[in-house]
């Protein structure tokens, strides 16, 4: 089931206009993805641990997705620097470590946990609900914005017909195992998902042309910008305006 661990607070960033947080995230997140210079990334890795704390997220949450995603850098620091070509820096037997991978290494990880705080902080402290209209306001397509909405709805109730199917398949005395029985009968339970999800979604669109739904969802949160959000975006301006200074300054 997912869970909006972040969603519910009262800090300076949960306050903010939801648009707005929309639009930092996605600059935030495009100019941290490309940029090199590591003063730039230092600067983008500084901002997303300030972002986190004014949000007041929880540490232990917070590193605990943080870990998730280095332990996948992990592998990349064990692969990069022995692949990737340039001027060795230590040579172990026919392996060498490149200072040109070592590099490679380090971006990638200053830009992931950047990107991934500044995430948390201004996206992940919204509801799904929310992100959905504000995407809505933004003129993102209809529906894309609907298969957000519908899927984030209804994920719950496919994964309760997964396990029921799960269940019906124990009572009859199925054990997992390697044989091919058992890779057959999981050929048939997620078989069997995707025709009751395709009944499900029938049945949904059946009634919600019976309420009267015109291809719109409506949202009783009224959004404003208010002064606070522009002194946030002026000072993300600024931030993200340092930063491009920083990448592009001479060397």
């Amino acid at each position: 089931m997912i869970r909006e661990s972040f969603a519910a607070g009262h800090s300076p960033v949960h306050r903010l206009d939801p648009r707005f947080r929309v639009i930092a995230a996605t600059a935030f997140s495009c100019l941290a993805a490309v940029f090199d210079r590591f003063e730039a990334l230092g600067l983008f890795l500084a901002l997303g641990v300030v972002l986190a704390a004014t949000a007041r997220l929880d540490f232990r949450q917070v590193a605990r997705r943080l870990l998730l995603v280095n332990g996948l850098i992990l592998f990349l620091w064990a692969v990069l620097p022995l692949t990737t070509g340039g001027a060795a820096v230590l040579t172990i037997g026919p392996a060498s470590v490149t200072r040109e991978g070592l590099l490679l290494s380090a971006r990638i990880t200053l830009k992931s946990n950047a990107i991934l705080l500044a995430l948390i902080a201004l996206v992940a402290t919204q509801p799904i609900g929310t992100l959905g209209h504000a995407l809505n306001r933004l003129k993102v397509p209809d529906k894309l914005v609907h298969l957000l909405l519908i899927t984030y709805r209804y994920i719950f109730v496919l994964e309760q017909e997964y396990l029921r199917l799960v269940r019906a398949a124990r009572v009859r005395c199925f054990t997992p195992s390697t044989r091919i029985h058992t890779y057959r009968t999981y050929a048939y339970l997620i078989g069997m998902l995707f025709v009751r999800a395709a009944a499900r979604a029938d049945r949904v669109h059946q009634a919600m042309v019976c309420r009267g739904f015109d291809g719109r969802f409506y949202s009783l949160r009224r959004f404003s910008f208010t002064a606070a959000d522009g002194a946030w975006a002026a000072a993300m301006a600024m931030a993200l305006l340092a930063a491009v200074w920083l990448e592009w300054m001479p060397k």
